[in-house]
């Protein structure tokens, strides 16, 4: 991990397209700018790991219900002659 030390206003640059503001420093909050591309997907750490545990339930979820869904299926073939 790199660690960097910032003021207010000074700025972090990821790459070409990210730039980090430090906008206010108080007690125990730090207030931070970011600016990048509309297709950079940006979160709260806590809300990413939300994310993540929500889809690892869901795909669970699914996985337990699969067979029974398959098994409920029926495939219905369309004859040519059907399409009529």
């Amino acid at each position: 991990m790199l660690i960097l030390t910032r003021k207010e206003n000074q700025k972090i640059r990821i790459g070409n397209n990210i730039v980090l503001n430090i906008i206010s420093i108080s007690d125990n909050h730090v207030k931070i700018g970011i600016e990048a591309e509309k297709d950079i997907t940006i979160f709260r750490e806590e809300i990413y790991q939300q994310i993540i545990e929500n889809n690892k339930n869901s795909t669970a979820k699914l996985n337990k219900e699969l067979p029974e869904n398959l098994k409920s299926l029926k495939i219905n073939k369309i004859k040519k002659d059907d399409k009529k």
